[in-house]
């Protein structure tokens, strides 16, 4: 597994399933309250995946993918995001399934899930695929598929994040069991090259 293509695999089934919400027949407001729970349940349990598992390795192994300025830019906005998409969550919590109000609420976490994620794969996917290795991207997957299935029954509650105070709250230097094997791989291949110099030299002075 690769947590990468676990998150961009989630991001086609939460298109899908957009997708069949729009061409449900208007007059089953069962059907749409039913289609829309699994959805809802799904954008959450992501979100929060998301938050505590995939952008505190990205915040210490990150550069700033595609456009964005830096990895603590990328991250904040997808905070952001979240909480714009939680907001719309909660508008559709308080509407009658199929009224006018739910389905702009629908429309609104539609259009800000869909920018969120091209944002996320154009930049914070390309940037830790960039940084991480591939067993630091399969120990992600792990925890975050774990995490989301003993959610995916009764979902969670949308919680807002500060997103600056989530990006501080992490920093840079890696504090978490998966940031601490993933520098010590990634420190590896550099020392060991450092040594290689070394020794060159000094045979070279002899």
């Amino acid at each position: 597994m690769d947590i990468t293509e676990i998150i961009a695999h989630q991001h086609a089934e939460q298109r899908r399933m957009f997708a069949m919400l729009e061409e449900w027949p208007r007059t089953d407001h069962e059907g749409l309250a039913a289609l829309w729970r699994r959805l809802e349940i799904l954008l959450e349990t992501h979100a929060e995946a998301e938050e505590k598992y995939f952008y505190p390795e990205l915040l210490k192994l990150g550069t700033g993918g595609a456009d964005a300025e830096s990895v603590d830019e990328e991250v904040e906005d997808a905070i952001k995001d979240h909480n714009e998409i939680r907001k719309a969550i909660r508008k559709v919590r308080r509407c009658r399934a199929g009224s006018a109000a739910w389905w702009t609420g629908i429309t609104d976490a539609n259009v800000y899930n869909s920018n969120h994620m091209g944002e996320e794969e154009r930049q914070d996917l390309a940037d830790f695929r960039q940084q991480a290795t591939l067993e630091l991207r399969h120990e992600i997957a792990v925890a975050f598929i774990r995490y989301e299935s003993t959610k995916a029954a009764t979902g969670i509650a949308p919680k807002d994040k500060d997103p600056e105070g989530y990006v501080t709250s992490r920093g840079r230097a890696p504090s978490s069991g998966l940031a601490k094997r993933a520098a010590t791989r990634k420190a590896g291949p550099v020392r060991r090259a450092a040594s290689k110099k070394a020794s060159a030299e000094a045979a070279s002075s002899d």
